[in-house]
Order: structure tokens, then sequence, then C-alpha cells
């Protein structure tokens, strides 16, 4: 699609036919869904006499459902396997020569970022060549196709109109085929892969905060070892901005567990993909007064997931 012709007179223009014919043949090619769009398109080439960029949205935001709503079945695939696969080559090829050549001077809380973002310039530079370019490659389709017509049926109007429909127009099937397909993909990526990068996330952010409210207990413990009692006035500061902590002599979520002071720490502001994780809690509890007393845990996380030394709530 990105290497159409820009010749004079653009290929497979047919000079003998006369511009209300050729308005008509391409009427039938293009079909009823946004035929002016197209015939001013096509007419705008026929003028100017060869191929140059414009732009087209449908193209833009998706190729693929594009083509198979044109019936352009075979281009289609054709872009699927060469197109994708000459996209990730490029997001491979820079991605790692940024890997080494930049990525060291980035923060590591936004080299994800900056990766993603490199594969996403990447694939808009494709996405605009594509749509600058799909009018021009739909009116060579057009005109290819209305060259054979006329060479197989010279005289034959009806065989023209039949032939033209049947190989242009639109098709719900291929647009029904290219939702079902997106569909999928979404599920795949999904339940496949977004799990692979929100796994490791996740159990880092559990980590980290659990480390902070720990961290955050040993500190009302030395305040209760000074006071004799439990600092409830005392308002902990995480040194992350995804928890938020709360002191209390007792809370019912532990239920009829015996508790002298707690810590109730919840999990905040946690951005996609792990969301989920809002509104967990860690509750550290001390069991009793006793001088010299370790503290326990409860947390609302399942078996799976939750710190080896708490219980699940």
């Amino acid at each position: 699609m990105l290497f159409i012709e820009e010749t004079s007179p653009p290929p497979f223009y047919q000079e003998q036919i006369t511009a209300d014919k050729r308005m008509q043949l391409d009427k039938w090619f293009i079909g009823n869904r946004s035929q002016a769009y197209y015939l001013k398109r096509f007419a705008e080439f026929d003028k100017q006499g060869y191929l140059s960029a414009k732009w087209n949205w449908a193209a833009f935001f998706a190729t693929f459902g594009w083509l198979l709503f044109r019936k352009r079945y075979l281009d289609c695939i054709v872009y699927t396997v060469a197109g994708w696969s000459f996209i990730q080559l490029n997001v491979t090829i820079i991605l790692v020569a940024f890997e080494y050549a930049f990525m060291g001077y980035i923060p590591n809380g936004w080299q994800m970022a900056v990766r993603i973002a490199i594969a996403g310039i990447i694939w808009l530079f494709w996405s605009v060549m594509v749509a600058r370019w799909a009018d021009a490659y739909y009116y060579r389709m057009a005109r290819r196709e209305i060259a054979d017509v006329l060479i197989d049926y010279p005289k034959e109007p009806e065989q023209q109109k039949s032939h033209l429909t049947k190989e242009g127009g639109t098709s719900l099937v291929g647009l029904g085929a290219a939702f079902a397909i997106f569909v999928f993909l979404i599920t795949v990526i999904q339940n496949q892969f977004l799990p692979l990068y929100a796994t490791p996330k996740e159990n880092g952010i559990i980590q980290d905060t659990f480390i902070e409210t720990r961290i955050a207990t040993s500190d009302i413990e030395k305040r209760y070892q000074a006071s004799g009692k439990c600092p409830v006035d005392y308002k902990p500061q995480a040194k992350v901005n995804n928890l938020a902590f709360e002191v209390k002599q007792k809370t019912p979520a532990l239920g009829n567990k015996a508790s002298t002071c707690v810590l109730i720490a919840t999990l905040q502001n946690i951005p996609f993909p792990n969301r989920n994780l809002n509104g967990q809690t860690y509750i550290m509890y001390r069991p009793s007064s006793q001088k010299q007393q370790h503290w326990q845990c409860v947390t609302s996380f399942n078996e799976k997931r939750k710190p080896p030394v708490c219980s699940s709530s």
C-alpha cells in the first residue's frame, strides 16, 4: 500500500472511455457506502493525472477492518503478515538500540513507560503512512478492476456491473470478521499477555508496600513502648503515595482475635494494570500488652498473593 506508483497518468487509467462511463464504473466498484467520498477522491486523482497522499480516517484507526470491509481480503493478509512483521522488526531494532545507548540514563520507574512510548510512536508513524496512501491504493484497485472488465466484457455492461460489484463494494461479513478478530485479540492480550507484565509488577507492589507497613509498625511499637499505650492519635507517613495508614485500639476486621493496638494499611492510587490492588489491606496488630510483643498480620490478600508472614482474613 505504501509503494504506490506516482506516475502520470495513474496506473490502469483508461483514457478512451467517457467521464460518464468512468463515473458509472466507479459507482459499481465503490458501492453505496461512502460513495460520494471516494468519487470525489477518484475525480481528484483523474484530474491531477497522478497518485498522491490524501487522508483516510478509517485506514488510520482500523486498517485491518477497513481492508476487510472493502473486500481487499488478499491485501489484508499481506498487510497483516508483512506490515505487522515490519512494525515488529522496527520496534525490536529501535528498542534494542535505545536500550543499549540510552536506557541507562532513564530512571527505573520510567523505563517501561519509555519502551511503550517508543513502540507507540513507531506504530503511530506506520498508521499515518497507511492513512495517507489508502485512498490512492483504493483508487488503483478500482482502476485495475475496471481495466479488467473493459478487456473481458468490452460491450457487456451487465457483466461489467456484476464483476465490479462482486470485486468491489463493501462486506458486512468482512466487517463482522474484523470485529470478531479484534475482540479475540483483546481477550488474548487481557488473559495471556497482560498478566506477563502485571503479575511481576503486582508482586513488587505487594512486597514494597508490606515493607513500608512493617517499618510503620516498628515505629508504632517504639511509641507503644515509650507510652505504654496504643498511639491512636499518631498518623504514620508512608514514603510512597500508594499506602494510607490508620492506627486503632481495635478493629472488627480481626474478629475475635485479641489486640491492644492495630495498624491498618490500605493500598491506594495503584495505576493500571494493577488497579485491582486498590482497597486491599494489611492489618498489623499487637496481641497483648506485654512489654515485648511480636506483631501479627492479617491481610485481605488471598493465599496466593499474601505475604508469607500474614494470614488471609
